[in-house]
């Protein structure tokens, strides 16, 4: 029988995770085997990070949101119930846009939704 020599096979797949590791601190970064398991730590990790942002960013925006109604003595709960009973369907993320760039337009905008004051 004949030898078979494994050698590309071998070193491409072990440069492959290796070049994954790249930056990884100290040895996760430059042996094989701890750099396999730190790489698979690595992506399950982004997998899991790709998840939370967009929570995070969600809360982000309810905060921001919470904070420019609370101007107008109005809650957050009080100022997304009155979105709804209105029909205006605009998002978290551009309503706390609007927050953010035109707080002018914002005040417009929670005058035209509260109830007669």
């Amino acid at each position: 029988m004949t030898r078979i020599k494994r050698g590309n096979v071998a070193r491409r797949r072990r440069k492959k995770i290796l070049k994954l590791a790249k930056g990884f601190r100290g040895s996760h970064s430059k042996l094989f085997r701890t750099a396999k398991q730190q790489v698979l730590k690595a992506l399950k990790y982004s997998y899991i990070g790709r998840k939370q942002r967009k929570r995070n960013y969600r809360r982000l925006w309810i905060i921001r949101i919470n904070a420019a109604a609370r101007l107008y003595n109005i809650s957050y709960s009080e100022f997304i119930c009155l979105l709804k009973k209105k029909k205006i369907a605009l998002n978290r993320k551009i309503l706390s846009q609007l927050v953010l760039i035109d707080q002018l337009a914002f005040t417009y905008f929670i005058q035209f939704i509260k109830p007669n004051s």
